[in-house]
């Protein structure tokens, strides 16, 4: 008998065809919850290719700290949206939704399915949504006096500057995620006006799909993860990278997985400190994240057992 979640995306298909829509798969949700796992099971069963939806995936040599699939997971499926610049290169949310609505068409003319997968929520809409993003090039003064603002006021400081000139915006978006704040900032004193992603037509037929996980089993899964990368090397990744000239101040070597164990490297905290604040800051995005996707009303929630189901009998 057809698993019920594969039953609902063949019937999904099915009118997308009927409809002449693009069909696109969406697998989302938090962090550490199989997101990958269930991203190439239906690869392999719907003849589909991967888009990664994953903000330190774009990078390369950052494989392990991003959790990177390895060679032998991309040979099985097709992948789109991995290592394409290098670490300390420019890359934002209007790049990426260019570079993935390029992938779908391409993947969707060859006659196979695109699945979008990852937890960024932002990246993830501003595709499906077709968001209408304000057009605010970067501009190199106003970045300096940001960041000028940023080290003698701190973070908190040009938090409020956005919350004051653009609250819609600042809501959104992190206090500690200082990159984010600077662009939305850079958008408004750039163009006079608050940053808008309007949502234009949708291009796709889109079905998402999560994995729903009791938080406290979901919180373990992202602690052994994180044992299981410095077990890996992720602390001779860091070091590769620095060797290569990657400093501390690069865009990248700010991410989640990274930036926690640059205090190791200088001698001030323990290795084993430093793991647990990378579970720690971990485990605080995953809440994060469940609360964005938590919002959204037209996620297939699965149960662990359908998704244990799946990764067995269908990988």
């Amino acid at each position: 008998m057809m698993n019920d979640l594969m039953h609902h995306i063949s019937l999904f298909l099915k009118e997308a065809e009927k409809a002449g829509e693009t069909p696109l798969l969406v697998v989302c949700g938090p962090t550490a919850s199989g997101k990958t796992k269930l991203s190439l099971v239906l690869a392999e069963h719907f003849n589909g290719e991967i888009i990664s939806a994953d903000s330190m995936q774009i990078y390369r040599k950052m494989n392990i700290g991003s959790d990177k699939i390895d060679s032998t997971t991309s040979k099985r499926v097709k992948h789109h949206m991995i290592d394409i610049i290098d670490p300390c290169q420019r890359f934002t949310m209007a790049d990426f939704q260019r570079e993935a609505k390029r992938a779908i068409t391409d993947i969707a003319k060859r006659n196979k399915l695109a699945i979008l997968t990852g937890g960024t929520g932002l990246y993830i809409n501003a595709v499906i949504e077709n968001y209408q993003l304000p057009k605010a090039p970067p501009d190199p003064k106003i970045r300096e006096e940001l960041q000028a603002i940023y080290e003698k006021h701190g973070k908190d400081y040009l938090y409020n500057m956005l919350l004051n000139l653009d609250p819609k915006a600042a809501v959104k978006i992190h206090p500690n995620n200082v990159r984010y704040v600077a662009r939305a900032l850079e958008i408004v004193l750039q163009t006079k006006a608050p940053k808008k992603a309007r949502q234009g037509k949708r291009l796709y037929d889109v079905f998402k799909i999560a994995v729903e996980w009791d938080r406290e089993v979901l919180y373990e899964r992202i602690n052994k993860r994180v044992d299981e990368m410095i077990e890996r090397g992720l602390i001779s990744e860091i070091k590769s990278l620095i060797a290569e000239g990657y400093t501390e101040s690069c865009q990248a070597m700010q991410g989640l997985g990274y930036k926690e164990y640059f205090p190791y490297l200088r001698g001030e905290k323990s290795l084993e400190e430093c793991k647990e604040e990378h579970k720690k800051a971990t485990r605080n995005f995953a809440k994060r994240q469940i609360t964005w996707f938590g919002r959204e009303e037209d996620i297939y929630w699965i149960q662990p057992d359908e998704f244990f189901d799946l990764i067995k009998h269908e990988s």
